[in-house]
């Protein structure tokens, strides 16, 4: 059976490509210091797929291309009702807590920094999030990638915290699931 590696590729480049952070760090060498780049990239195909990688290099473009390698060898499914998530989730990462909340239809992202990056990229369009403690882009950008892993459909996080399924959906939802 022959497969067909044209189809993988021309997938790959559909996916949205975000940079997030550019840091020089410096190794102590005998002669000084040498400096390299470390960056953050987020790579989602809009429609619930989302990876975040790091890369590291003497140059931009290459660490770039190396954040963005690993960003695509570490996707992730995420749930998603609609173009919001289906319950509120809160994520810790080290110093870093986000809260995400699913709003309604016409709300938009409402996030900052590395959460606005990591949601467009997985395609949630609704969203109210908040970032409390540590700001350090990488640390909330993997906290909020561990929120986003942690969902799960709605009626089964119901059946998870003891309720109904409805008393779960989001407001909006409930009345168009009542009729």
């Amino acid at each position: 059976m022959r497969r067909d590696f044209r189809d993988r590729s021309e997938e790959r480049n559909e996916l949205d490509e975000r940079l997030i952070d550019i840091a020089r760090v410096a190794k102590v060498v005998k002669g000084g210091r040498r400096f390299s780049f470390r960056v953050t990239v987020v790579v989602g195909d809009n429609k619930g797929q989302v990876g975040l990688g790091i890369g590291k290099a003497r140059g931009v473009p290459e660490a770039i291309r190396k954040g963005t390698e690993r960003a695509k060898k570490d996707m992730h499914r995420i749930t998603l009702a609609g173009k919001t998530i289906p319950h509120e989730v809160t994520a810790k990462f080290g110093g870093a807590l986000v809260l995400l909340r699913p709003a309604s239809p016409g709300t938009g992202v409402i996030a900052g920094g590395p959460v606005r990056a990591v949601l467009e990229a997985a395609g949630v369009r609704d969203i109210l999030t908040k970032s409390l403690g540590s700001a350090n882009v990488l640390n909330v950008a993997r906290a909020t990638l561990r929120g986003l892993e942690s969902l799960k459909r709605g009626e089964v996080e119901a059946i998870h915290r003891g309720k109904e399924a409805a008393a779960l959906m989001p407001f909006w939802e409930r009345k168009r699931h009542a009729q």
